[in-house]
């Protein structure tokens, strides 16, 4: 089955091919409900009734509040706390190609009558399997309004000095024997080493469910994991077990870029996975730390006068590193609001600074260089383009604002970088892909103060040859930043810690698109929040493609009159046809009838897997244009590829050669690289993506696959970011029948759950 952007199932089994990541032992179920269970009795097979299990979840959050009060007490235990086979919603993974392993998304995805978000989660797990555990975003000890329930305890104390060659050696060897013995794959040592530190190989021991954290391995491989190293004593209520199962559940969350979950949705989750006492098991995870709990007032009921009423309350649990950063985003953005100053006018105000680029900033009164006042600012709106006026003018008032547009309405913000760099502020651009950064200075006019001006978000944030003030914020006035739909959580926070006090920040987007690889939904919650000013551009994308874009933004799908075939529709009966056209296209027709090279063509579709997915077409494309034995680790020279270094970062590349030292790309973007072996491994095929893959860049021609497979996956909000695409030609190989039609009527988005929008009402 092809579901957006590949199922966790198949990108699983991608990844056993490829480099074994999972404990091989053979996993036992566990125990089943009919255990022995310390509660009272009840009927074996006996299902909890709704009322009971909204009970129990009733007392746990009750009991969260004696955790706020630091006063831990057990809640009241419901005489029915497991569930019964016949309860057990988990299903063959590899024979469905979906995630149910994620109990807490798939329960909430079916309220609204849709499955979890497929596309992201696909995405976000194959490129976590490149990255290490990310960091976790910290916020200052005291942070305004709202507040989590309960600060997580310390982290068990750990060396920072880096083992030398010797004993990182032993220490790996050390953790190879512990998994070898308990049936996992040696080539899971490096990641637990990683993660659990020179003592990984005794923490797997007291722990064995702690391998439950390792990427690729899911709850029946660290139950048998854990049954082999422990034998009896591997029980399903043992609470190592519930701990780790709580996290996992926000872990999976997370992949489908939810930032917190209900704690009912992953009380259900647990029940799932067999643990007897699912209350319990949540407030043992909050008392270690492992989890933040969350109580959010939610709104009277319609009708209800009474003042005295107590308003609803739900409880939110979300992991340490995603609460803090939405916490460290809500106290970031107010910051910048509270502490901006619109400046004075006068003479020599807000001039001067174009020799500072590179300059100290912090050497200025207050660490903030004088700032053009109202009436430069006016000026300077009054010299703009009229399209970018009202931006330059929203911005000379706040120190945060949002702009919203299309391709066209690009040019918005980079009219308000000329602006100011005209005024003698330190300011800069950022785009989200090279591609984007270049096409953004080309818009800037010749001799523009702005010029050089315009990066990357990668190389602001990591770049060496940023300027930073003393305290390593960034030394800028202005910041812009385009792509802001595509931050998530973790990156917009560091990104908010990134900058002094009084400097403005500018945010633009495009809310139809694609949201964030990572977890939360960072640009739209803003949106949402009303915090600031808000510019919507009235700037429309032109031709046939910008008109069929903005319609599926509205929900409409109609025809449009491409005379120079801008847009072309073919339909195909399945997916094998669909793939014989899209190469045809690419091979053939689009370079011979529009003279557009295949090197300029990319082919769109929703998934990885299934007889339409990338791998398929990305089969087909090599076998005409580059045939060859892929003699490289499956790629041969002139192979067009894909390399995602990290989460939500795709850098499209070609196959120089290889040798010794690796495997030697030429990027699109500009630069070489040279891939290890491991790397080389987990890098794809490049002329058929996924529009995850694509996001951030535009090809002169696009063939966007929709096979029969993906009908019940696509929304409006994938098929603008396919199309939108598109610079010059779209063709649209249609095999899912009326599916695709429905989706952009019907189907907006897959919603996340997040906390920004309440964190930011509150404060």
């Amino acid at each position: 089955m092809t579901t957006p952007e590949e199922s966790p199932a198949e990108r699983r089994a991608e990844s056993q091919a490829e480099s074994p990541a999972e404990p091989t032992g053979t996993p036992e179920p566990p125990a089943g409900p009919g255990a022995p269970d310390d509660g009272a009795a009840r009927p074996a097979g006996a299902p909890l009734t709704g009322e009971q299990r909204a009970a129990a979840v009733a007392a746990l959050a009750k009991a969260i509040g004696a955790i706020n009060a630091n006063d831990i007490v057990a809640p009241p235990r419901p005489r029915d706390t497991d569930l019964s086979a016949a309860d057990e919603t988990a299903t063959d993974e590899s024979a469905t190609g979906e995630s149910t392993g994620d109990a807490a998304s798939a329960d909430r995805s079916s309220a609204d009558g849709s499955s979890a978000d497929a596309s992201t989660a696909d995405e976000t797990a194959e490129q976590l399997s490149d990255v290490p555990g990310g960091a976790a975003v910290g916020g200052p000890a005291d942070a305004p309004s709202e507040r989590p329930v309960r600060r997580p305890s310390a982290p068990a104390a750990r060396s920072d000095v880096p083992l030398d060659d010797a004993q990182r050696k032993a220490a790996l060897a050390a953790v190879g024997e512990v998994l070898a013995v308990g049936g996992a794959p040696a080539e899971l040592a490096p990641a637990a080493l990683a993660e659990f530190g020179e003592g990984a190989a005794e923490q797997l021991r007291e722990d064995p469910w702690a391998v439950l954290s390792l990427p690729g391995v899911r709850p029946e491989h660290a139950d048998g994991f854990a049954k082999t190293l422990l034998g009896p004593g591997a029980r399903p209520d043992d609470p190592r077990r519930s701990r780790a199962l709580v996290a996992w559940l926000l872990e999976q969350a997370a992949l489908h870029g939810h930032s917190a979950q209900e704690i009912g949705e992953v009380a259900e989750g647990l029940r799932a996975r067999h643990v007897p006492d699912p209350e319990g098991a949540l407030q043992a995870a909050l008392e270690d730390g492992r989890v933040m709990p969350f109580q959010e007032e939610l709104p009277l009921p319609p009708g209800s006068h009474d003042e005295d009423e107590e308003p609803p309350v739900r409880t939110m649990l979300a992991l340490e590193r995603l609460a803090l950063a939405e916490e460290s985003l809500g106290e970031g953005l107010v910051r910048l609001l509270s502490t901006f100053a619109p400046g004075e006018d006068g003479e020599g105000a807000g001039e001067g600074h174009e020799e500072e680029e590179h300059e100290d900033a912090g050497s200025a009164e207050g660490g903030v260089p004088a700032q053009a006042g109202p009436a430069a600012w006016e000026a300077a709106a009054a010299a703009a383009p009229r399209s970018a006026q009202e931006l330059v003018r929203a911005v000379a008032g706040s120190g945060l604002v949002l702009h919203t547009g299309g391709e066209a309405a690009r040019a918005e913000p980079v009219a308000l970088l000329h602006a100011a760099a005209g005024l003698g502020l330190r300011v800069r651009a950022v785009a989200w892909t090279g591609q984007g950064r270049d096409a953004l200075a080309a818009l800037l006019p010749e001799g523009s103060p702005a010029a050089g001006r315009i990066g990357t978000l990668n190389d602001l944030l990591y770049g060496a040859d940023v300027p930073r003030a003393v305290d390593g914020t960034l030394a800028l006035d202005v910041l812009v930043v385009l792509d802001a739909p595509l931050l998530d959580v973790e990156t917009a926070a560091t990104l908010l810690e990134a900058l002094a006090d009084g400097a403005r920040l500018v945010l633009s987007g495009d809310p139809g698109g694609l949201w964030s690889a990572g977890p939360g939904r960072f640009f739209g919650d803003l949106l949402a929040a009303r915090a600031c000013p808000v510019v919507a551009s009235r700037t429309p994308d032109f031709g046939p493609i910008g008109e069929l874009v903005s319609g599926v933004g509205v929900g409409e799908l109609q025809p449009v009159d491409a005379p120079d075939k801008e847009v072309v529709i073919l339909t195909a009966q399945d997916g094998g046809e669909a793939v014989h056209r899209a190469v045809q296209l690419l091979t053939d027709s689009i370079p011979r009838a529009l003279s557009v090279p295949s090197e300029q063509t990319v082919l769109l579709t929703p998934g990885h897997g299934g007889p339409a997915g990338t791998r398929a077409l990305n089969a087909a494309a090599k076998a005409r244009l580059n045939p060859g034995p892929g003699r490289f680790g499956g790629f041969d020279p002139g192979d067009r590829v894909v390399h995602s270094p990290a989460l939500g970062v795709n850098l499209p590349g070609r196959v120089l050669d290889g040798d010794a030292s690796g495997l030697h790309v030429e990027l699109a973007d500009g630069g070489r690289i040279t891939l290890t072996p491991a790397q080389a491994g987990k890098l794809r095929h490049g002329w058929a993506v996924t529009a995850h893959q694509a996001v951030g860049r535009r090809w002169p021609a696009v063939v966007v696959v929709l096979p029969p497979e993906a009908s019940g996956q696509l929304t409006r909000q994938w098929v603008y970011s396919a199309f939108g695409r598109a610079e010059r030609h779209l063709s649209v190989v249609h095999a899912a029948g009326p599916a695709l039609a429905q989706a952009v009527a019907e189907r907006p988005a897959r919603d996340r759950t997040t906390r920004l929008r309440t964190v930011l009402t509150d404060q």
